[in-house]
């Protein structure tokens, strides 16, 4: 009988872990976590953390398990195959923090500071600079020589993809192109966003104000407070029950990939399953401002808002589509199956943010076509695009699935432009195809107006006569084609807009440029005339040099009562 070794054993570490919590620590010498609880991790991989914060009352150090090979409040830990555990500070999401990481049973017990240089060795440092700089200068001509080809063609990769990044914010690639934390400042940022929170109690989360409900869940507005102190952070918690496991399986699955971070989506925090209330929650960032359908019912827009709002759901859905992050690293394409102006977010600088993944799919090589098709028909009937009403979606092209979010994606366009005071006369509301099917069509309803009658939102032809409308337009129907195969890709539509953007802030440069020197010509200039009778013509001679600059409608001569000699003219 043959001899088998018995398999070696998988060690799973002991770690320190506490939540946050107050500490005497100063940030020096050597602190002890004060942890009380020592936890196994969860998983093989995971190490030993330590997290020391100051604040303005005082210090806290939170302990825990995490796998280096994710970020941690938006940090890359790269120093945890150590036994000891060494505090660095970092930038991270919520804020500078020293953290450190080990690989020993309960390393994050025992905080080790760096000690500032002693004043000989900052000495040595300073006379060994014109070295370092000289041997530093090398090295940087030896590497420019030889990654010049390389960054050549990465330039002319990211010309060609032409991934519109938004202005003054966007991916930092410098952190392994990992996480992109509250974007405008003002919504929330919570310090719990571990994914999934591992703690056995759950967040202490005061639920305020029911904001919404769907199929699947409600979501309320709600209050996280602090441990240390009095105060809370606004977030919104969605809430499914017991019987909807599957569906907020799938959005947390979803949301949980870091690769999902984005400016245009909603930022997610953690999840848990409440078992006292028979619940499951996913936590996020909270928009006060409500999603795109109330705006719209509620404003009426003006042609920069619409550009604001049109552009960032082209830039959140191209980034759902792209199987690239900006710094070229590979990303899943997601398709989310269920766009419609509802499940958009406005946030307080008017740019929208994609939410409600409950239907979402994520596009992995490894899908089969039987995985697909039994992805099943989903989506909300008005949206849905003809191939999804028809059941004939393309299963061997996953762009095919894309193209369907394209097609739901025109149609919250159209609702967009539809409030655009630019258009002229701006109706009521309504959601795409208004009065023409009911007000919850079903997919039989829909057949009949898409796929027999080829029925589309009206675009009137007054909506055509202002210049960047029209450009909307002419991409909104592209983007609505009967042929999912002429449909415009996200990424083509939100460089589209972004170059009507750039185009528009050129004309407003020059109008203001214009309206500039107009003014500056309005300016009052004397004139001396003699006393004796002036031709008219003489004194147009006088001013003729002011006046070549540009043709003004002010440029008829006034002139006013003569005092001692002298008549003042005005253009």
């Amino acid at each position: 009988v043959p001899f088998f070794p018995p398999p070696e054993p998988i060690l799973i570490q002991l770690c320190k872990f506490c939540d946050l919590e107050a500490s005497s620590c100063s940030g020096t010498g050597t602190c002890s976590s004060n942890c009380s609880i020592t936890s196994i991790c969860s998983h093989p991989s995971e190490v030993c953390v330590a997290i020391w914060r100051k604040n303005e009352t005082g210090f806290s150090v939170e302990t825990l398990c995490h796998d280096p090979s994710s970020l941690l409040y938006g940090v890359q830990l790269d120093d945890y195959n150590s036994s000891t555990c060494v505090m660095k500070e970092k930038n991270s999401s919520t804020g500078t923090a020293h953290f450190c990481s080990c690989s020993e049973e309960e390393c994050n017990d025992k905080l080790l500071f760096t000690v500032d240089p002693t004043p000989l060795t900052s000495i040595i440092l300073v006379s060994l600079l014109p070295l370092l700089v000289t041997a530093a200068a090398s090295a940087v001509m030896i590497y420019s020589c030889r990654v010049h080809r390389r960054r050549h063609l990465r330039h002319i990769w990211e010309r060609n993809i032409k991934l519109h990044k938004p202005k003054g914010s966007g991916l930092d690639c410098s952190n392994a192109c990992a996480i992109l934390v509250d974007d405008d400042g003002s919504d929330s940022s919570s310090t719990y966003a571990n994914n999934l929170n591992h703690n056995t109690e759950p967040l202490p989360i005061e639920l305020d104000l029911l904001v919404g409900k769907g199929r699947f869940a409600q979501v309320y507005k709600a209050k996280l407070k602090q441990t240390t102190s009095d105060q809370f952070e606004t977030v919104a918690v969605k809430i499914f029950p017991y019987e909807e496991y599957a569906s907020w399986k799938n959005e947390k699955d979803i949301f949980s990939n870091t690769d999902l971070r984005h400016e245009n989506v909603l930022h997610f925090l953690t999840a848990e399953e409440r078992k006292v209330e028979k619940q499951y929650w996913l936590i996020t960032a909270f928009h006060p401002t409500g999603n795109l359908q109330e705006f719209l019912t509620q404003h009426v827009l003006s042609w920069e808002e619409l550009q604001v709002l049109s552009s960032s759901l082209a830039r959140g859905v191209a980034h759902l589509h792209s199987d690239r992050l900006p710094c070229g690293r590979h990303k899943v394409p997601i398709v989310h199956r269920d766009l419609k102006s509802s499940n958009i977010l406005v946030k307080k600088d008017l740019t929208c943010c994609l939410c409600d993944f409950g239907l979402a799919l994520r596009l992995d090589s490894s899908l089969s076509v039987d995985d697909l098709a039994n992805s099943g028909q989903v989506g909300t009937a008005r949206y849905m695009a003809p191939e999804v009403l028809e059941a004939r979606l393309n299963l061997e092209n996953i762009e095919s699935f894309k193209q369907t979010d394209i097609y739901s994606m025109a149609l919250v366009l159209w609702e967009i432009t539809s409030r655009c005071k630019a258009i002229g006369e701006v109706k009521e509301y309504e959601p795409a195809f208004g009065s023409k099917v009911r007000e919850h069509p079903c997919v039989e309803s829909m057949k009949d107006n898409v796929l027999r009658d080829k029925g589309r939102p009206e675009i009137p032809d007054s909506w055509l006569r202002h210049q960047g409308i029209s450009v909307i337009c002419a991409t909104i129907k592209e983007c609505w084609d009967h042929d999912p195969e002429a449909r415009l890709t996200a990424h083509c539509v939100a460089e589209r807009l972004s170059e009507l953007e750039d185009e528009q802030d050129k004309l407003s440069s020059r109008s203001s440029s214009a309206e500039k020197i107009l003014e500056e010509l309005k300016m009052p200039i004397a004139v001396d005339i003699p006393e004796e009778e002036v031709k008219i013509s003489q004194i147009q001679n006088v001013i003729a040099v002011d006046c070549s600059m540009t043709d003004s409608p002010q440029g008829d001569v006034h002139l006013e009562g003569v005092h001692s000699s002298r008549t003042r003219m005005y253009l």
